[in-house]
């Protein structure tokens, strides 16, 4: 199993914040078989009387694009440089409802049954942490990057992000988490959706930024296994790959 563990995680997403400022949003990439828009689904569960957590809240774009939904919005995350270009994000906003904290999702620092809803995308969360600050009946939604996205691109490269291990593998993880937790009426759906990056130097972003393939451009061979990739996986619409997500919805 080729898991990345959870130090280098950390001063890996640490470094890549400080770097770009997680800003993906310049990358031309096209998908198909999307099944649902997760914020979305985020919001179809808040009342506008509703407090809502966001762990993993990177730079915040995307709670203060739902800052409608709810009373209050809080997003935390690890990084320092996140949470700066968070609070610079809300300060450009206006939005009065919003607040971002630099914070561990180990330890969430808020009083006992806070929150109505608590959402997690793409990100660590620990199940007792977010029992302990959800209300009764309270809802938390995470998606979460499956163990074969990417498939054809670790392949090519004979290593990745949990590339070898049994898929499934965190999902049941989590699952389990949460029922010992004491979640109940516990729901999770997938898709495995084609995506389409345009272009060499988007596909290099991604695989430079993202710990997708671990260590990628510290040797040079790596670029001729990415040219080689990208030869025989170039299509009318981009470079061809995968993105392979599962959505867990769980009532305390």
């Amino acid at each position: 199993m080729n898991y990345i563990n959870k130090l280098d995680y950390m001063i890996f997403y640490d470094k890549v914040g400080a770097l770009n400022g997680w800003d993906f949003s310049t990358l031309k990439v096209a998908t198909e078989g999307e099944k649902w828009d997760f914020y979305k689904e985020v919001t179809d569960r808040c009342e506008k009387s509703d407090l809502l957590l966001d762990i993993g809240t990177g730079g915040g774009e995307m709670l203060l694009s739902i800052t409608d939904s709810a009373l209050l919005l809080v997003g935390i995350d690890h990084s320092k440089d996140r949470i700066q270009t968070a609070n610079a994000n809300l300060q450009k906003s206006n939005k009065a409802n919003a607040r971002f904290l630099l914070m561990d999702a180990e330890n969430l620092e808020f009083p006992p049954s806070f929150f109505n809803v608590v959402s997690c995308r793409h990100s660590n969360f620990y199940a007792e942490e977010i029992a302990k600050v959800l209300v009764k009946d309270g809802m938390f939604l995470t998606q979460q990057i499956s163990d074969n996205d990417k498939l054809n691109i670790k392949e090519a490269f004979g290593r990745g992000q949990q590339f070898g291990s049994d898929e499934g593998l965190w999902k049941e993880k989590y699952l389990e988490e949460l029922a010992q937790a004491g979640f109940s009426d516990i729901q999770h759906v997938e898709y495995d959706a084609t995506e389409y990056y345009k272009s060499y130097e988007d596909l290099i972003f991604l695989l430079k930024h993202t710990p997708i393939v671990p260590d990628f451009g510290q040797s040079e061979h790596d670029f001729d296994i990415l040219q080689k990739f990208i030869e025989e996986n170039q299509t009318g619409q981009g470079i061809r790959t995968n993105s392979k997500r599962f959505m867990i919805i769980a009532k305390k």
